[in-house]
């Protein structure tokens, strides 16, 4: 049948005269709906008794005025006109009315073009995945595949665009045919946004549809990161768990450590950015370990991220004793670098562990580790306890410092003193000096001296370049006059050779030291 029309219009248009060519209009009608061709142009002389519609010389519908006006898929009105009911594609050809009697000027033959489709644009973007509400969600870096098609007819164009809080519809792909395709390769979080496919009708000019929002998915470069943020009850703190950079946002949560039963959950799975738990003293302890556990829809169920704290007292340390000259300035130091969650420093004075305020007289620096505490022209009334105080959520701990202060009196007695010791030890330099010049006599003096335990004397004969003979009588020793019993004395004669240049060659034995002893008579 419809290539009978085609046919049929092709021998129409070849038989028509000009005339006809100047006469004819063009009405362009929409699959599924309606659409009305004129009878009579101008002013309608006499009301028609009979309308008939052509197409292509072919009777299509006559119409009786004396009669109600059909409702079907032809139907001819009062003035003539023809309206089409859900128009059809093999509706399309040329259609021309006639009135009995005539009642005035025809409008002449009408071509009538249908346009079809248009009405399901088809979208396709892989491997996306689809989220409740419908919106897809791909993972950064994936190839992504954009398809669309539609059905048109006779033809149409297809256009994608892309649409962000920054590009307004700016067009990424442009067609003719029933689809059209594109990839976008490494997909970036700067592409992310709302995809459009629209379709137009080359013959009605109309156009179809659809939008897709996409989103891009990735997870944080870096793992989480554990935080401690002090406030004004020094039993009580802040854990801050945040894990920053990625999309959507992750799911965090705090698990605590227990002494018996391993890790516990504080805290519900929490889609945040940020997580914070206030912890109190009782459900802490000393070596108790704090975990923050993160996860993302893009990372695997096996990739765990996660950071932790293992909970430490915090331990003062310095010097517990310190002196200080009376009106001089001294420094207090204290350090604490040891304590998780990070401990609140303080000094404190006296019995009473009053706090110090900063002062003209006290000045107080550092935020950790090294805490001091200035005190300006010492006084006796500062002289005494001071406490490098300490403390977090576990516990409290302090180091005590005692401040002595002496006075200027007590200074003079000291130089005194250092004066003494100056002497002392010139004094026994000069002794030593003496004594090693005159070592000679010393030793005879002392050998004098133990003439009850040995009565050997000891002469040292030295051998000279000119080897003279030394052969004289050696006088003994006197009995002790003492009463003591006298000891059979021997006088030892030492005899020394010292070399001379002039026998070096003639000398076997050097530095050799020959011994004699002289019997007592």
């Amino acid at each position: 049948m419809k290539i009978f029309g085609i046919v049929f219009l092709y021998f129409y248009l070849c038989q028509s005269g000009p005339a006809d060519e100047q006469t004819q209009r063009v009405r362009t009608g929409q699959v599924g709906r309606s659409v009305l061709l004129p009878c009579l142009e101008g002013p309608v002389l006499t009301p028609p008794l009979v309308t008939i519609w052509r197409k292509y010389e072919m009777i299509v519908v006559t119409h009786n005025h004396s009669q109600p006006v059909s409702t079907g898929h032809f139907s001819v009105l009062n003035d003539g006109s023809l309206k089409i009911n859900g128009l059809m594609t093999i509706d399309q050809g040329v259609y021309r009315c006639e009135t009995q009697p005539d009642s005035g000027p025809a409008y002449g033959s009408i071509l009538l073009q249908i346009a079809g489709g248009l009405d399901a644009v088809e979208m396709d973007i892989k491997p996306a995945k689809s989220l409740p509400n419908g919106t897809l969600f791909i993972h950064k870096g994936t190839n992504v595949s954009f398809n669309c098609s539609s059905k048109s007819y006779p033809s149409q164009s297809l256009t994608w665009t892309f649409e962000d809080l920054i590009n307004k519809d700016d067009r990424i792909a442009f067609g003719n045919g029933s689809s059209l395709h594109f990839m976008i390769s490494n997909l970036q979080p700067s592409q992310q946004g709302n995809y459009t496919c629209r379709a137009q009708n080359s013959l009605s000019n109309s156009t179809a549809m659809k939008r897709q929002e996409l989103l891009v998915y990735y997870s944080p470069e870096t793992h989480p990161d554990c935080s401690w943020a002090l406030i004004s009850q020094p039993n009580l703190v802040h854990f801050n768990c945040s894990w920053y950079g990625g999309y959507p946002a992750p799911k965090l949560q705090v698990f605590l450590g227990h002494r018996t039963d391993g890790m516990r959950t504080i805290t519900s799975l929490e889609d945040t950015e940020n997580l914070e738990v206030t912890l109190n003293r009782t459900m802490l302890y000393e070596g108790q370990k704090i975990k923050c556990v993160a996860q993302h829809i893009v990372q695997r169920s096996s990739e765990e991220k996660s950071c932790s704290f293992t909970l430490t007292a915090p331990y003062p340390e310095g010097d517990p004793l310190v002196a200080a000259l009376e009106g001089s300035n001294i420094t207090l130091k204290c350090s604490e670098a040891s304590s998780l969650p990070p401990a609140v420093t303080v000094w404190q004075r006296g019995e009473i562990h009053e706090s110090i305020v900063p002062s003209s007289k006290y000045i107080l620096a550092g935020r950790g580790p090294l805490y001091t505490l200035t005190i300006v022209n010492v006084t006796k009334e500062d002289e005494g306890l001071y406490f490098c105080w300490s403390e977090n959520a576990l516990t409290a701990k302090e180091l005590e410092v005692f401040l002595t202060v002496r006075s200027s009196a007590d200074n003079s007695g000291a130089v005194v003193g250092v004066f003494i010791s100056v002497l002392i030890v010139v004094a026994g330099i000069t002794l030593g000096l003496l004594a090693y010049s005159h070592r000679d006599r010393i030793c005879l003096g002392f050998r004098f001296g133990r003439l009850e335990e040995d009565r050997t004397d000891v002469m040292s004969l030295v051998e000279s370049d000119e080897e003279e003979v030394f052969d004289e009588t050696i006088p003994r020793l006197p009995p002790l006059s003492n009463g003591q019993v006298p000891i059979p004395a021997t006088t030892l004669v030492e005899i020394h050779q010292i070399q001379s240049s002039d026998h070096e060659d003639n000398v076997n034995d050097t530095d050799q030291a020959d011994e004699y002893q002289i019997p007592p008579e």
